[in-house]
């Protein structure tokens, strides 16, 4: 990549042309970032005062020392041929990145915590006082509710409040494009509803610094905190995006079952995550790498002004952090210099 692959959008913000194999995540004062074989997560831990005054609020800005941790990675597409066709990688892509997004919050959360006490008289900041942390049956009851309730919200729930009204629709057609109409707006409400939450607006800062930071790389710029400043904290891969676009497909996807028993209309709902959200992966994977298409940007303007409710502006520290993440990654690879043979299986979702 070249210092030249970046274009200059209104506002004077710049836009990465490139696409690479890197995805990310924010976490509590922290970024995760992934690349083809490895992930890391770089998290600012708060100073000893703070920790002295109980902690940090929702609202604080950690001040102590960036702590790293790189983990190997290892896709299970590289050893299967058939979870590496199409829509199917999608799943499993998804998934992975699912078990590895809760682990980095997993990592972030636990650096938050003050070390345990001390025991008989030892010092609480000893160098073999165990740190607090919680559990993983914690993290895993955690994964296990998240997808409960994300199937209850954006697909039992639409298509349960529009059987109420199904006789008076009247026909297949209509049942499918009001149920695709309120799991559209439920969904909309939710991410109006996140971006109000004040506990969460740091959060989302470090979600502007991780597209920042990757499009710094994807534009072959230095990655410095001042660089990655003048990108756009919007990206044509983001996580946001792609849950529009599941919303999107799902009305198309639903629409051939017809009006079954309601009980077929649920078991539809349920069954058919799979499929959805492997066709959304495809959709957004091929935006990620025909960004520069006029008609791609078209249809991929509704989810980037999404993303102005789920990132915000993030500050020259909070660009450090999730530079020292990507810089990690890059320590052990270098994604834009792979081969087809490193990259066979790999599927990144931003």
């Amino acid at each position: 990549m070249s210092a030249t692959a970046a274009a200059l959008e209104e506002g004077g913000e710049l836009r990465a042309q490139a696409d690479a194999p890197l995805g990310g995540q924010a976490v509590i004062e922290g970024v995760m970032m992934r690349g083809v074989s490895n992930w890391a997560v770089a998290v600012r831990k708060p100073s000893p005062e703070q920790l002295d005054a109980g902690g940090l609020a929702p609202e604080q800005a950690a001040l102590g020392e960036v702590e790293v941790s790189t983990f190997a990675l290892e896709s299970a597409m590289r050893r299967h041929r058939l979870l590496r066709l199409p829509i199917v990688r999608g799943v499993v892509a998804l998934g992975g990145s699912m078990m590895i997004g809760f682990r980095a919050l997993e990592v972030s959360v636990n650096a938050q915590l003050a070390e345990a006490p001390a025991a008989n008289g030892q010092d609480a900041a000893a160098p073999d006082a165990e740190p607090q942390e919680l559990s993983r049956g914690v993290w895993a009851g955690t994964v296990v509710v998240a997808l409960a309730l994300a199937i209850v919200l954006f697909f039992l729930i639409p298509v349960g409040l529009t059987s109420l009204i199904k006789h008076q629709l009247g026909s297949s057609l209509l049942f499918w494009a009001v149920e695709g109409l309120v799991r559209t707006a439920i969904f909309l409400g939710y991410l109006l509803l996140l971006s109000r939450v004040r506990d969460l607006r740091r959060v989302f800062e470090y979600h502007g610094a991780e597209h920042k930071t990757i499009s710094c790389f994807e534009a072959g710029m230095e990655l410095t905190p001042a660089n990655a400043q003048r990108f756009s904290r919007l990206h044509p891969r983001c996580g946001t995006s792609f849950l529009l676009i599941v919303m999107i497909v799902a009305i198309f996807a639903f629409a051939p079952i017809g009006l079954p028993a309601w009980y077929w209309l649920l078991a539809t709902r349920i069954l058919g995550v799979p499929l959805i959200a492997g066709v959304s992966f495809e959709l957004i994977k091929f935006a990620g790498r025909n960004r520069n298409r006029g008609w791609v940007r078209a249809l991929m303007w509704p989810g980037l002004k999404l993303q102005l409710l789920t990132t915000r502006e993030p500050d020259l520290d909070q660009l450090a952090v999730a530079i020292a993440a990507l810089d990690a990654v890059l320590d052990r690879e270098t994604p834009g210099e792979l081969s087809a043979a490193d990259l066979l299986g790999v599927e990144v979702v931003a």
